[in-house]
């Protein structure tokens, strides 16, 4: 078993992609972030392609997966697909019981030009927040698709709650936006030389 001083200091994205390895099935870079869009991105973030390639690379490398080239379905060129090791199941079963968690860090756009709103008109602030509003309610949508998605493979019973987490978490935000909407109506109406 490994222990909490033996686990390598690898990047958030190198965990997360062990992590999306972790669930015993044989993915490409490509269904790494095909899997990562479609999980990770709603409540944490997506990496890119290059840094998905990279941490397989390191994580291959580290002995915590395993690679084999596939002949293609269709196409031309044989693809790579990667396994987690024993070793690396031991290694994100360790930093997941045992890391320090992270407090999520808040970098609220919006919040950040509502802040502002003293030297932004009103109407445009009103299309930031309704554009906030709909960005929320497209995120929302896509995680309850995402959860219903997941169905009820049992492999999939924890990632199928942070996608019901993130769900509750647009519907939030959403929710919010039209607050802050209905404030700055009410803040104009205040105001006696509008």
């Amino acid at each position: 078993m490994v222990d909490r001083e033996s686990v390598p200091g690898l990047p958030a994205t190198g965990w997360a992609v062990l992590g999306l390895l972790s669930h015993g099935r044989e993915l490409s870079g490509y269904d790494v972030k095909k899997w990562s869009d479609r999980s990770l991105g709603l409540f944490y973030w997506s990496p890119s392609f290059s840094q998905i390639y990279s941490e397989l690379k390191r994580l291959e490398t580290s002995g915590y997966a395993t690679s084999r080239l596939v002949a293609p379905e269709a196409g031309t060129r044989d693809k790579r697909v990667y396994r987690i090791t024993d070793e690396g199941l031991a290694a994100v079963r360790a930093w997941a019981r045992t890391a320090p968690l992270d407090p999520p860090v808040l970098k609220h756009g919006p919040m950040l030009r509502l802040w502002l709103g003293h030297l932004v008109e009103p109407e445009r602030m009103r299309e930031i927040l309704a554009a906030h509003r709909e960005y929320a309610e497209t995120m929302r949508r896509r995680a309850e698709a995402d959860a219903a998605d997941a169905g009820a493979d049992e492999a999939w019973a924890y990632p199928r709650l942070t996608l019901v987490w993130a769900e509750r978490y647009y519907t939030a935000e959403r929710d919010l936006a039209d607050a802050m909407l209905a404030d700055i109506e009410e803040l104009e109406g205040e105001r006696p030389w509008h």
